[in-house]
């Protein structure tokens, strides 16, 4: 109910983009249940705005992303992820207040989508459970999704370790349309570039 009291009055960006809401909503749980997690409220489409990529999230559709990836031109014009303090500036305040409050008494958590996850997201526009859009691009111009693939794959690289920076402990990467991969597309579209993520993570931060 307290969560809900947030979600009725103000949009999902607004809450997850305004540093004293996202704590809030990332600390109730904790605060009723001392669980062994405090994951941070966000979604795994936040940082891609910084990369030129808007969205909106519309109450009973989802996500809505009104200029979709659709071509090479469109990769080409995204920006890098080179200054996340400047271009999603709530996260340090989040992260770094949520771990001053949980005081090591639990982990906190950050998280990523992949970047196949992200590219079907806003390659398709919205969240379609066909991703038709994005099959017709894997098998007709590969080479512009393994673009798209790479260039996503080293900002979100820069976003995990800002999450780290900022005081997350462990962050997870939500492969969340995976399933729409044969084994063989996965092999190539999706596992080498998270591998790739995690690689540039681990030579930052080996531990």
């Amino acid at each position: 109910a307290e969560f809900r009291e947030f979600s009725d009055k103000y949009g999902f960006r607004h809450r997850s983009e305004t540093a004293d809401i996202a704590i809030e909503l990332s600390l109730q749980p904790w605060r009723a249940f001392q669980p062994d997690g405090v994951i941070m409220f966000s979604d795994i489409l936040t940082p891609l705005p910084a990369l030129g990529v808007e969205f909106d999230v519309i109450k009973g559709k989802g996500p809505i992303i009104s200029a979709p990836i659709r071509s090479v031109e469109d990769v080409k014009a995204l920006r890098t992820l080179d200054d996340p303090d400047g271009s999603l500036p709530f996260i340090r305040e989040i992260l770094s207040s949520l771990r001053s409050e949980i005081d090591n008494k639990s982990t906190l958590i950050g998280f990523i989508g992949t970047p196949w996850t992200l590219a079907a997201y806003s390659i398709e526009g919205r969240s379609d459970r066909h991703l038709l859009i994005t099959k017709q691009m894997m098998s007709q111009d590969p080479a512009t999704l393994h673009t798209y693939l790479a260039h996503l794959a080293d900002a979100l690289a820069v976003y995990v370790c800002h999450q780290i920076d900022c005081g997350a402990q462990v962050v997870q990467l939500f492969d969340s349309w995976a399933h729409h991969l044969s084994p063989e597309q996965f092999a190539e579209f999706s596992m080498p570039y998270s591998e790739r993520v995690i690689a540039i993570v681990k030579a930052r931060y080996p531990s």
